[in-house]
């Protein structure tokens, strides 16, 4: 199996409020990754909003490919399965949502809460903000003093940016590159500097780059 070099999460909490009918949703997103965590996140919103006529949910976690979703006592399909949906037309996982509801004395209907529930979902999401996660290589190498300029635009070229710089005999930089740009960007680094320059691969691990597109974009 291919590795996975990038996926969408969510850039921080988020939380909204949706009005139908003098029933209110109050809808909370936050970034997990692990069911524990999203449980430990819904109980505390069911611990904060225990007077409330419901508190449903829905969680994608990339690990497992975990997907989980409740109606919390509303009818079948017009809670949780809408609030799902939301998140895997925008293709989110390692998040949890919940929406909880104060009744308002009105009955919605079955498409009423469909949509009062995919609303809050949305509006959550939206007020988290969308970052992509993606696979980068962390790296060292060195750099003459008369490099730097050329270095640091080729890094910013392939989408790399510098974590640390430290001042020697040469310049050693630690720096970051997508994984995906690495062999360019090297080969590129390579000719800048007549082979000189030798990069050193610390570790992987995922680091949040920012998402052109937009929520609604893709939804």
């Amino acid at each position: 199996m291919a590795e996975q070099l990038s996926y969408i999460t969510l850039c921080q909490d988020g939380e909204a409020v949706y009005l139908d009918r003098k029933s209110r949703f109050l809808g909370h997103a936050r970034t997990v990754v692990s069911e524990e965590e999203a449980l430990a996140f819904l109980k505390e919103m069911r611990e904060r909003y225990r007077d409330a006529s419901h508190n449903c949910y829905a969680y994608r976690i990339r690990d497992n490919n975990l997907a989980r979703y409740s109606d919390d006592g509303e009818p079948t399909t017009t809670a949780g399965l809408p609030m799902m949906e939301v998140l895997l037309g925008a293709d989110l996982v390692d998040v949890i949502v919940v929406v909880t509801r104060y009744f308002g004395g009105t009955l919605l209907g079955t498409g009423g809460l469909v949509r009062a529930y995919t609303k809050a979902t949305q509006e959550a999401i939206r007020a988290a903000g969308l970052a992509t996660m993606t696979a980068c290589d962390e790296c060292l190498c060195s750099i003459g003093y008369s490099g730097k300029t050329r270095f640091e635009a080729l890094l910013s070229q392939f989408g790399g940016g510098v974590d640390e710089l430290e001042f020697g005999a040469d310049l050693l930089y630690t720096y970051y590159i997508p994984t995906v740009q690495r062999e360019g960007f090297e080969a590129a680094l390579t000719e800048l500097t007549f082979g000189a320059a030798q990069p050193i691969l610390a570790q992987r691990r995922f680091r949040p780059i920012p998402l052109e597109a937009s929520f609604e974009e893709r939804e």
